[in-house]
């Protein structure tokens, strides 16, 4: 194995090179400087160590993002303590349950999870923290009740005269193979494994972010974190990497809604988006599409003396949407819709997909958007390899495999789910379907798992059908089931433009009457479908935006 840097004498190493710098920002809050985050870090140690916490122990995160989960997580990490990120859109029984299964010995928990959880559930933890100040909500030790109210006391004796770059020394991690987090996946599938992360997968993570933007993106270059940290994708692209580089975080304290990240944008105005296709989709179909579907736009975009420049035209009103700062869109953690796509490629915008899986810390494919193969999702990036499980991997779909430094150590006290998906060589099994090009550009199928079969043994990839029905007319979003031999959409309608315009609910049944028609006409024989059946709720969502499958199957 080559020569990895520890990760937190990078942590270390970052601090004290920028420590007069803004690392974390609550927007429309308070903001950190790194020498901040330092204190912080140094206090929670004290805290650690004087309430019996060990190296190795688990600790649990539970929380929106924020400058201070941002902290306690460094500090759990500084100090050789195993972080447990949970994504608090988890229900109260699923953190219980996550909380027990990863033994963690202390809970941090945000504003709004501190109200839902029960602690009688979860009767092994020895505290439970709240975010915002580090304040115990329960304590059931003497040593933490202790620790937590003589804390200043502590640190005042510690450093008396006053805390600087010379104080800021953090446990090195002993092996890269070491265990750094238990990230537990989002649950498509009904129920969470908890993913065994190790310090090599976080350090090549950055390291592959620091080859493919390290000369794009600089110290006090700005960003925002949209995606929760308790997930691998945000955790890695929008908080890790940018830690480590000098860049000034702002997180989305509250509910990211359409018009408050529209104004962050404009505010902030990143070097970067990370997204996952939804929000891009959104703005695009609710901001663009209307303003460019009309008998005029349309003309001048079929004339080529002046479609150019008024795809020039649509590309930085798109851009600014962003901020008009960015130097790509990086979209990630979901199919992406092809009819968006297919725009915004045609209008030049900078926008590339990557593809990457929790169990990977999370990245397995990327390319620079100026050399992305549109419709694909880049390819294999440094420090791994990857391949399709096919007889003719060009043509055949098969299951996408990969190998290298950022593939977990497995699943947390479960060695069956484990051997199931690392086999003996340590190729990772994603579960995912896809396709290579002589290249190396990786195109995604679907999922083994969504698969279906036809009436004569034709392998049927619901996604694909979705695509193609998500962008016609009235179409929110869909899912295509099957029940016997017959093939079903179930959609759920755009019903804020369908009040709008007046209509009824036969109004949106004759609409989808006629998707149907051309859905079908697009479709081989073996996957038309033969009904669409309207549905009045959004589907259910996993916290990174993917609808839960199997509650429909």
């Amino acid at each position: 194995m080559e020569q990895i840097p520890s990760f937190n004498a990078l942590i270390q190493q970052s601090i004290i090179d920028n420590w007069d710098l803004d690392a974390l920002t609550d927007y429309k809050g308070t903001t950190l400087q790194y020498h901040d985050v330092a204190r912080k870090i140094e206090k929670l140690h004290i805290m650690f160590e004087n309430s019996g916490v060990k190296k190795g122990d688990k600790i649990a995160l539970c929380g929106r993002n924020s400058a201070s989960w941002a902290a306690a997580f460094l500090a759990t990490l500084t100090y050789g303590a195993i972080a447990v990120p949970i994504l608090h859109e988890f229900t109260a029984d699923q953190i219980h349950n996550i909380v027990n299964h990863s033994e963690a010995k202390l809970l941090f928990v945000g504003d709004v999870v501190a109200t839902v959880i029960d602690a009688t559930k979860m009767p092994n933890l020895e505290g439970i923290i709240y975010i915002p100040d580090y304040s115990l909500v329960v304590s059931r030790t003497d040593k933490l009740t202790y620790a937590r109210e003589h804390l200043n006391e502590i640190f005042g004796k510690k450093f008396p005269k006053y805390f600087r770059q010379q104080h800021v020394q953090y446990y090195i991690e002993q092996s890269p193979d070491e265990l750094a987090l238990i990230n537990y996946t989002s649950g498509t599938t009904g129920f969470s494994k908890g993913v065994m992360i190790p310090y090599r997968a976080l350090w090549s993570n950055f390291d592959f972010a620091c080859h493919v933007l390290g000369d794009t993106i600089h110290r006090e270059d700005r960003t925002i974190s949209i995606l929760p940290m308790a997930h691998m994708y945000g955790m890695a692209f929008e908080f890790l990497f940018e830690f480590l580089r000098g860049v000034h975080v702002y997180y989305l304290t509250r509910v990211p809604t359409p018009t408050i990240v529209a104004q962050a944008f404009a505010d902030i105005k990143p070097i970067i988006v990370i997204s996952v296709p939804l929000i891009i989709e959104k703005i695009i179909k609710k901001k663009v599409f209307p303003k460019i579907q009309n008998n005029r736009m349309r003309l001048l975009l079929n004339m080529p003396v002046v479609s150019k420049k008024v795809n020039e035209k649509i590309c930085k009103q798109v851009a600014n949407a962003f901020g008009g700062r960015f130097y790509e869109v990086i979209i990630g953690g979901a199919a992406f819709n092809q009819e968006v796509e297919s725009f915004l490629h045609r209008i030049g915008f900078p926008y590339t997909v990557g593809y990457g899986a929790t169990e990977c810390a999370p990245i397995l494919a990327y390319a620079d958007w100026k050399t992305f193969v549109p419709g694909s999702c880049g390819r294999a990036v440094v420090h791994m390899q990857l391949r399709i499980d096919s007889p003719d991997p060009e043509n055949v779909p098969g299951e996408i495999l990969a190998k290298g430094l950022n593939v977990m150590l497995g699943y947390y006290k479960n060695e069956e789910a484990t051997k199931e998906t690392l086999d003996e060589e340590g190729w990772y099994h994603t579960g995912d379907l896809g396709t290579m090009d002589a290249e190396g550009n990786l195109f995604i199928r679907g999922r083994i798992k969504n698969m279906l079969l036809g009436a004569n043994g034709q392998n049927i990839y619901p996604e694909e059908i979705e695509d193609k029905l998500n962008s016609m007319a009235m179409v929110n979003e869909s899912v295509v089931i099957q029940k016997g031999e017959k093939l079903i959409g179930l959609v759920h309608p755009d019903y804020d433009e369908a009040r709008s315009m007046g209509f009824s609910t036969d109004d949106l049944n004759n609409i989808m009457a006629q998707n149907l028609r051309t859905l079908n006409e697009q479709l081989p024989a073996y996957c038309k479908l033969s009904n669409i059946e309207l549905r009045e709720e959004e589907f259910e969502k996993t916290p990174k935006r993917s609808i839960k499958r199997f509650l429909y199957t």
